[in-house]
């Protein structure tokens, strides 16, 4: 037996052992040795996740407060979710665009009903949604509004994230997504987020194709803008006939309290971009949303996805919107938020200078004397999962199935947190 044999046959050997007793520990150290380190995970070994909960591999319950940045609005393992997968995963998972299949039209049809727009390209992941939302601004520039061809500029806000691709770090304001990945794709610049002074004086010139924006910024830290802002913005991008992009993959589907959070300012985006919760955490799903002159700019071979619009996914997503809608999480969302924004005003200005958000999308901000990293760690060990960014921001994010009951419980456990480091 060859030397590549032999290891093959002992990693096959080593898969098959008994598994039920890993220690969270030795979770870490093997994701250390084998993983590539461009995360770092609180330290915990999740194994079980059911609702608003989730379980590590000693046993232990936590709140989860993050839910896969918001990819679990519906909560884990939502049982209708798990049947129509185990349904569909049976019948039919994938036959590209190569073919039709008998689900992709229904879920077409579903999704742009729903959201009020003429057609849908699917994709896979948030960061792909969003790459074809300016593929489709510059096409639409170059066919429609006449810019001169390789010309074409997308305007984004500050401190916007929608993935780590050459692409989105190419718009990024975030030394630590775009340093030492240069160079970088031309055609974007940037704005200050909440300004509209300084959205028009961008948009003005005649080159550019979108304005794209989160209606609340995530990764940033959960930055609400002004409550103007979105108006604005939508005022402004049809007066200077510029597409008004709405990267909702995050803030869509029910985490600020509406289906999307552009609803808050009742303005329509040109383009909308989902993802995340579209599948309720069962399955990579992205969909880009968009009107007939702007999506039909795009024709057969200039874009598209093995993966994209397969029956298994469009299943998935057409019962993950059906349950927000079934389930009334919008609702509450928009409830829950309340009761749980309310309670984190409570903690000290000591520790806490601002708390914000809107739905169940908070955010803290920690003071210079309390190490955030810290907080996480013992918001862990006290049975609340939640994950810090920028340093000093704590983001609080929990699934949108969660009862005022729960909420009060965690909320407890974060004030008593967070006034232990006083």
């Amino acid at each position: 037996m060859s030397v590549f044999a032999r290891k093959a046959a002992g990693v096959v050997q080593q898969r098959g052992g008994n598994v039920a007793n890993i220690t969270s520990a030795q979770i870490f150290e093997r994701e250390k040795k084998y993983g590539a380190h461009n995360y770092k995970p609180l330290p915990v070994a999740i194994s079980r996740g059911e609702g608003v909960h989730v379980w590590d591999v000693e046993g232990k319950r936590y709140f989860d407060f993050l839910s896969a940045y918001s990819a679990v609005n519906q909560g884990h393992c939502h049982p209708r979710l798990v049947e129509v997968m185990k349904q569909q995963v049976g019948k039919l998972t994938l036959t590209s665009r190569a073919f039709y299949n008998n689900i992709l039209g229904e879920y077409e049809e579903y999704i742009t009903n729903l959201f009020g727009y003429d057609k849908v390209l699917p994709m896979n992941t948030g960061v792909e949604g969003v790459e074809t939302a300016v593929k489709l601004a510059r096409r639409w520039a170059y066919d429609v509004k006449g810019v001169p061809e390789n010309s074409a500029t997308v305007v984004a806000a500050a401190n916007n994230f929608w993935g780590r691709s050459i692409a989105a770090i190419s718009s990024s304001t975030d030394p630590d997504s775009f340093s030492g990945f240069g160079p970088f794709v031309p055609g974007f610049q940037i704005v200050p987020y909440d300004d509209l002074e300084a959205v028009e004086k961008a948009i003005q010139h005649p080159h550019v194709a979108a304005f794209m924006v989160e209606p609340i910024q995530g990764e940033a830290g959960v930055v609400v803008p002004s409550p103007m802002y979105l108006k604005g913005v939508r005022q402004l991008c049809t007066k200077h006939n510029v597409l008004f992009i709405a990267d909702e993959v995050q803030t869509g589907l029910g985490r600020t309290g509406k289906l999307l959070a552009t609803y808050h300012d009742e303005v329509r985006p040109d383009i909308v971009v989902l993802g995340k919760a579209l599948s309720g955490g069962m399955y990579p799903v992205s969909a880009v949303l968009a009107d007939d002159p702007i999506m039909l700019t795009i024709g057969p071979g200039q874009h598209g996805s093995t993966y994209g619009g397969n029956p298994l996914g469009c299943r998935i997503a057409m019962e993950a919107l059906q349950v927000l809608i079934d389930e009334k999480l919008c609702e509450n969302s928009a409830k829950m938020g309340e009761i749980l924004m309310g309670e984190l005003r409570k903690l000290p200005r000591e520790a806490v200078s601002l708390v914000r958000g809107k739905g169940l999308f908070c955010a803290i901000l920690i003071e210079s004397n309390v190490d955030a990293w810290q907080v996480c760690l013992k918001l862990r060990d006290n049975g609340v999962l939640a994950k810090n960014t920028h340093g000093h921001i704590i983001r609080f994010a929990p699934p949108l199935v969660i009862n005022e009951a729960q909420v009060r419980e965690a909320a407890e456990i974060i004030v008593k947190t967070v006034r232990s480091f006083l």
